[in-house]
């Protein structure tokens, strides 16, 4: 209550200390957007990162793209073809892309965005090890010529963010950030404009081609309807709250649940959750470091872990609108999602065994730290209960506290905590990206080439694989009964329960499209 009470009083005092405005160019349609976190990592192939994702969707376009029933349509790809036996793609490119440097986007450009974005995507990867080559056939045409069957191609570029770059862009390694931003979609990346922490700047892609086709969560036509979209970086929910009230910005993407309340009694703004499926929240260890590099202690955490005391914190008094408790390892809702072994997750918490497990775990009193990104609310309550946690647990708990963008970097270094490196982490994922094995990170064990944490998990990769090679839904469902299984065994991840966080916006916007990332095409000012 006192957390709230605090944030009601910043609210009133931000209220009466407006904004500094920029000087804007006479007539020039401008959106403002206050995005979740700052963009301090501008390459949605090196980070995974929502953000990210969302500065990505606004600059790059990709081959195919999710429409709102995760049914994938060409987007940059007028079509494609398969021979009969499935072992050759062909996509054909539609006519009049071209990149922001006025060259145009070739098949030879696709080819090297894809071997990129592979490295680093758990379903990218997957489709090129099942492929013995991918090749331009001319500046139209490319080609996969595959080792067997993968009849989920169009679905993996369209659904897992294959942002399509110019050639000599898309040669950087996949392990390094790339540091020129030459886009193929709807608006351009001011770089001169962007101050990292504080602001950046879109202008509409007046070179673009959109299709034709309705917007669509990720597919149709892409329609840049302002000829600006400034960013304004703004960690201090009351802030941000007070600035939406009086018109200063546009959208908020995530307003924190206590302010909810009284946004929602404005009749200038609209609050509503855009993403269906919502997000699973996992506690992430890292899996190369003592002590969480220790099973038996992972598994210890399990009894404790309250996922209704985490939503309770993000959430308050809409908690039963907003989370949901039960989450296992795959989104809940999704045919992939199952009961096996969720009992450590559901029945009456029991810290009593926890304690008791931890000290049988071999535990001897080693720092844990844990990074809490100050400027992600959801994520900071998140990370102060579990703190709080494995403290009753009986470990030894350093909180650090830091902006999401400074986590973003850290979380990529796999050195102790002492020169630089983590234990534990604490965030969310698109509950589209953990519907299924495929796509979910959260379960990839492939150790160093992992995401962040890295475990090393032989049976689950074997498992992974199997999936993709099922005959049909049950045997897939089976197999992921074996995987989540597995999953209690090996804790890559401790579930903290699924997230449907709210937007909020002017009610003067119209348009605003349905996505598990915010989404600048479609939108207007009535």
């Amino acid at each position: 209550m006192q957390r709230r009470t605090l944030l009601k009083a910043g609210t009133a005092a931000a209220l009466s200390a407006p904004l500094a405005r920029p000087s804007l160019a006479q007539g020039a349609r401008i959106l403002r957007f206050v995005p979740q976190a700052n963009l301090a990592n501008p390459d949605p192939i090196w980070t995974t990162a929502t953000v990210a994702y969302i500065h990505g969707y606004m600059i790059w376009d990709t081959l195919y793209g999710l429409d709102e029933k995760l049914a994938p349509q060409p987007q940059m790809a007028a079509g494609h073809e398969e021979s009969a036996d499935g072992l050759t793609f062909t996509i054909t490119l539609r006519d009049g892309l071209r990149f922001t440097d006025g060259e145009p986007v070739r098949a030879q450009d696709c080819v090297q965005s894809i071997i990129r974005w592979s490295k680093r995507n758990p379903m990218g990867g997957t489709l090129m090890a099942r492929t013995n080559e991918l090749v331009a056939l001319d500046d139209k045409r490319l080609q996969f010529r595959m080792k067997k069957r993968f009849p989920i191609t169009a679905y993996v570029l369209g659904g897992e963010g294959c942002f399509i770059m110019p050639e000599r862009i898309a040669k950087t390694d996949a392990f390094t950030m790339v540091t020129e931003y030459v886009g193929s979609g709807p608006y351009k990346f001011l770089r001169d404009e962007w101050v990292s922490g504080a602001s950046a700047a879109y202008a509409r892609n007046e070179g673009y081609v959109p299709r034709q086709e309705a917007a669509s969560m990720w597919a149709g036509g892409k329609i840049a309807h302002f000829d600006r979209v400034e960013w304004k970086i703004m960690p201090d929910p009351a802030t941000a709250s007070a600035a939406l009230q009086r018109g200063e910005i546009d959208w908020w993407e995530n307003p924190i649940a206590d302010l909810v309340p009284q946004l929602r009694k404005d009749r200038n703004i609209r609050t509503e959750v855009l993403d269906p499926l919502g997000a699973l929240g996992v506690i992430r260890p890292n899996h190369l470091l003592s002590p969480m590099d220790n099973k038996k202690l992972r598994q210890a955490l399990l009894p404790g872990l309250d996922q209704n005391e985490i939503l309770q914190a993000v959430y308050g008094d809409l908690v039963a609108e907003l989370g949901r408790t039960g989450a296992g390892f795959f989104t809940a809702g999704s045919p992939y999602a199952n009961d096996v072994g969720m009992d450590v997750l559901t029945k009456k918490r029991d810290l009593a065994l926890t304690r008791k497990l931890v000290a049988e775990s071999g535990y001897k009193g080693e720092e844990v730290v844990i990074m809490a990104p100050t400027d992600q609310a959801v994520l900071y309550a998140t990370c102060q209960v579990v703190a709080d946690y494995f403290k009753k647990a009986g470990l030894n708990v350093k909180l650090e506290s830091m902006d999401w963008g400074t986590l973003v970097s850290r979380r990529a270094k796999k050195e102790p905590p002492s020169q630089g490196g983590w234990n534990v982490f604490c965030t969310t994922w698109a509950g589209l990206a953990t519907a299924n094995p495929g796509s979910s990170q959260i379960l990839r064990g492939n150790g160093g080439e992992a995401w962040f944490g890295w475990p090393t998990m032989p049976a689950m990769e074997a498992l992974r694989d199997a999936w993709f090679d099922a005959p049909d839904l049950a045997a897939q469902q089976k197999i992921c009964r074996d995987m989540q299984a597995l999953a209690f065994e090996e804790v890559p991840v401790l579930p903290s329960g699924m997230f449907f966080s709210p937007t909020a916006y002017r009610a003067n916007l119209t348009g605003v499209v349905k996505s598990g990332v915010a989404l600048m095409w479609g939108i207007k000012r009535a």
